[in-house]
């Protein structure tokens, strides 16, 4: 009788955390189906992540951990009291940009180009850690597309809720930002369904871990 109770419970169990999974699955899929949302395409970023309809553009400079400034776009959109932005952040030029900033800490040293990129991530992560009043809920390593990141989720002053996946490939850094008002959905779906082009457009796909790659020396820095 024992063993027969615990069978039945383990089922019971079962039953409910099935149940639960479906619930969340159609709770986050509600945006999706509810709005009209698109998978939404870029060619010159390098990217596909499903949004509500087009974005709009802004050309930015990003200002590094070394004091290079590096180009980049922010692609934002709203739909309600949820916002969704994606920033591309263009380290392929990094030896070129570093070899003009006159910096104190070049000199005699290694390429600090190479710094520059390999802690864009561990950067960016650290920017949203030290905006005023935030409180970080969720700080780890994940990946996406099997391409290696970090992610983030905050709660503001405000009480709005961000979620934060930061990617770096080929030399470019990826910062997806999805922040819902309190009360809102949790915005994950726009965060987790993000993609990567290769440069004919089609969508890349690795066997393994991918982890980026520096851009050769071009300058005969090291």
């Amino acid at each position: 009788m024992a063993i027969t109770g615990v069978l039945k419970l383990k089922d019971e169990n079962m039953r409910i955390t099935s149940l639960m999974a479906a619930l969340c699955v159609l709770v986050l899929a509600q945006p999706l189906l509810a709005q009209d949302w698109k998978e939404y395409e870029n060619r010159v970023d390098r990217f596909t992540v499903p949004a509500p309809g087009e974005p709009k553009v802004e050309a930015i400079v990003w200002d590094s951990e070394y004091g290079a400034k590096f180009p980049g776009r922010v692609y934002r959109w709203q739909q309600a009291r949820t916002s969704y932005s994606v920033t591309v952040i263009d380290y392929s030029d990094a030896e070129r940009i570093h070899s003009e900033v006159n910096h104190i800490a070049y000199r005699g040293g290694p390429g600090y180009w190479t710094i520059d990129i390999m802690a864009s991530i561990d950067y960016a992560a650290t920017r949203y850690r030290q905006k005023p009043g935030v409180k970080v809920t969720y700080d780890a390593w994940q990946y996406i597309e099997r391409v290696t990141g970090h992610g983030l989720q905050l709660i503001n002053p405000d009480e709005s809720r961000t979620h934060v996946g930061i990617y770096l490939h080929e030399n470019r850094l990826y910062i997806l930002d999805a922040t819902a008002a309190k009360g809102e959905a949790p915005p994950i779906i726009f965060e987790q369904s993000f993609g990567f082009l290769d440069a004919e457009g089609k969508p890349v796909q690795y066997r393994s871990f991918y982890f980026n790659r520096l851009p050769a020396a071009r300058l005969g820095r090291q």
